[in-house]
């Protein structure tokens, strides 16, 4: 096992690369990268940077030239042949060649397009354009590199003996609450991490720390480098991003209210059994479920990723009685801002009811919370979204408001068009 601290407080090389690999990246991005490829290769997309933490310095904490040096540096990175192999021929939810051959092609060949950085305040402008599939694949490895460097800002005032007590801290603040899940009978629970992660070795060891703890329970990992490193098996379905980029390309109102239903219609023909998981709250649960097409009943579960977790869950329940569907056989994946005492009270709640999971993100493989003077290892809220498709504006509303996205004017469009009301602001954790 790497001793993390003596790796931390060895930063004196030119440069240690943050992201290593195109597969140190989460599982979703790849299948939806294959979707976009087959479905809308021609769409030509912007990704931006977001911070909702304004109170993070970003630009005064990180050195632009290291920030440049890390992205230059991905650039560079390609497919492993290794790499590829395990694409091609590993199993992913029960199937082999999840991966198409004309995807890995161009796959093995790929290297990430060039980006646009610039300081704006204390806060780094950051954005990718490109074909869709190319561009999206900037998402994960440029947040893990934003969060990494801030970490290592932290962590550079530090002494040798100062870090060990500090990772023997974190190391017992997670063991601790991987003590309190195992007393969950029935618990099933992935890791989510990767995108706000405190760094790649300490998303590892959190892995490891799940694997031996949990045992069964933990049913894998979102990161695709990390799940092939450790035999563990590759999580995820899609995102956001697919409904938000569909509904941005919609013509009128009509397409733009059947924009989410096109999104999962195109996914129902390339995936089937726990693949067939709908995301529903991205222009608003309730009105989503509403106007849902029979069709989709027959799914296998719903993700839940904002609002209150447990009336969107109430929401997907009563959506599958309505269809004739027995709730006991469906699935319920809560993703959406986790820790130990919500998963608890969220498995108490729907388990004998449903079949329920969790992805388990920041607050697994980034929880320095209390750990260091002013706080300064917290977690905050950092994202990087799709802001433009084919020169038009996205819009995400979610169920909580703070979450929400886009041009104002097309904000109010799109709360007319989806029927969304009045909605809670909940606070942003992470």
């Amino acid at each position: 096992m790497v001793d993390i601290a003596t790796r931390v407080f060895n930063h004196h090389w030119k440069i240690d690369p943050i992201v290593r690999s195109l597969i140190d990246t989460d599982f979703y991005k790849l299948l939806m990268a294959q979707s976009v490829f087959r479905n809308r290769p021609d769409t030509r997309v912007t990704f931006s940077l977001i911070n909702r933490a304004t109170h993070v310095p970003l630009a005064d904490l990180i050195d632009e030239g290291e920030l440049r040096e890390q992205l230059d540096h991905v650039r560079t990175v390609r497919l492993t042949r290794g790499e590829s192999t395990w694409l091609r021929g590993n199993m992913f939810y029960g199937k082999r060649q999840m991966f198409r051959p004309d995807f890995m092609e161009w796959f093995e060949g790929f290297t990430l397009p060039p980006y646009h950085l610039e300081r704006v305040g204390n806060q780094y402008e950051l954005t990718f354009e490109g074909k869709w599939h190319e561009a999206m694949l900037w998402e994960i490895p440029a947040l893990a590199i934003l969060m990494e460097l801030r970490s290592r800002a932290v962590l550079k005032a530090m002494g040798k003996f100062e870090l060990q007590v500090l990772y023997a801290r974190a190391m017992t603040k997670l063991w601790e609450k991987v003590e309190r899940l195992r007393e969950v009978d029935g618990l099933k629970i992935a890791d989510f991490g990767t995108r706000r992660r405190h760094s790649f070795l300490w998303q590892d060891w959190c892995v490891q720390a799940m694997t031996e703890g949990l045992g069964e329970a933990f049913v894998g990992t979102s990161n695709c480098l990390i799940a092939k490193n450790r035999d563990l098996e590759a999580i995820g379905t899609n995102a956001h991003e697919l409904p938000m980029v569909y509904a941005a390309l919609a013509r009128n109102d009509d397409e733009l209210r059947e924009a989410p239903y096109k999104v999962l219609a195109d996914w129902h023909e390339e995936h089937e059994g726990n693949l067939r998981i709908i995301l529903p709250d991205t222009f608003g649960t309730r009105g989503f479920f509403e106007h849902a097409p029979d069709w989709l009943a027959s799914w296998t579960g719903v993700r839940i990723d904002s609002g209150d977790p447990v009336e969107s869950a109430e929401i997907a329940i009563d959506w599958w009685k309505a269809h004739g569907e027995d709730p006991k056989q469906k699935m319920l994946i809560f993703s959406d801002g986790l820790d130990v005492d919500r998963i608890i009270e969220l498995h108490r709640l729907f388990s004998g009811r449903c079949r329920v999971s969790f992805g388990w993100g920041t607050l697994l493989t980034n929880d320095f919370r209390g750990l260091t003077p002013g706080d300064a290892l917290a977690p905050f809220s950092l994202v990087c979204k799709a802001v433009e498709a084919d020169g038009r504006p996205t819009v995400k509303l979610s169920d909580n408001p703070n979450k929400a996205m886009g041009p104002a004017e097309e904000v109010e469009r799109y709360r007319r068009v989806f029927h969304v009301g009045k909605q809670v602001p909940r606070e942003l954790v992470v």
